[in-house]
Formats: C-alpha cells, structure tokens, sequence
C-alpha cells in the first residue's frame, strides 16, 4: 500500500517562499505521475502542477512562473518550490501519487 507523507508547509509573508516535500512509499514511485493539488477553505480542490515520470510538467496558470516542480526517484521524493508567494496561494496542499494516492495534506498560509 502506497503512503505519501507531506512535510514544509507553514505561515509566510507575501512574497515569501517555501517547499514542500511529499515522500512516497512502496514500490514503482519512478514510472507514475505525481501531482499537487490545493484546497482552499470553501472551495474545490484545483491541480496546482502534475509531473510525469518523464519529467513532462503541467502547471496551473496562476502558478506559472512562481512555483517549481521537482522529483527524486532515488528518494521517492516529489518537491514543490513556491517562490513568490500570494495571499490567494493559502490552502490545504495535497501531494499525489497517479492514480489515486493522496497524501494527508499540509497548510499554507501566506499573510501579514
């Protein structure tokens, strides 16, 4: 059974940074996407960026420019660099393993 444990979130000033890491467990972490999703209070849960295990990436367009994908497959590890930050990026972050792995989410919270 896969798990995905996330870790990095926090309180952050507007235009701050920060990374998050999803760690995955089990087996075959190379050869399936991986994703992140937010949710914000009241609202649905939107793709924030998907990474294929070709390294192929989709990003959201409200985060094009300002948060960075990565993937360690030697660690298992996936990694999202969110520089910039906005109000508006608060949410609940979940990391995700395709199809239908989901870690238990760490908050973001940007704000003065």
């Amino acid at each position: 059974q896969v798990r995905l444990v996330e870790s990095g979130g926090g309180l952050v000033q507007p235009g701050g940074s920060l990374r998050l890491s999803c760690a995955a467990s089990g087996s075959m972490f190379s050869i399936r996407a991986m994703g992140w999703y937010r949710q914000a209070s009241g609202k649905e849960r939107e793709l924030v960026v998907r990474i294929t295990s070709a390294g192929n990436t989709n990003y959201a367009d409200s985060v094009k420019g300002r948060f960075t994908i990565s993937r360690a497959n030697a660690k298992n590890t996936v990694y999202l660099q969110m520089n910039s930050l906005k109000p508006e990026d608060t949410a609940v972050y979940y990391c995700n393993l395709a199809p239908s792995s989901w870690g238990q989410g760490t908050q973001v919270t940007v704000s003065s």
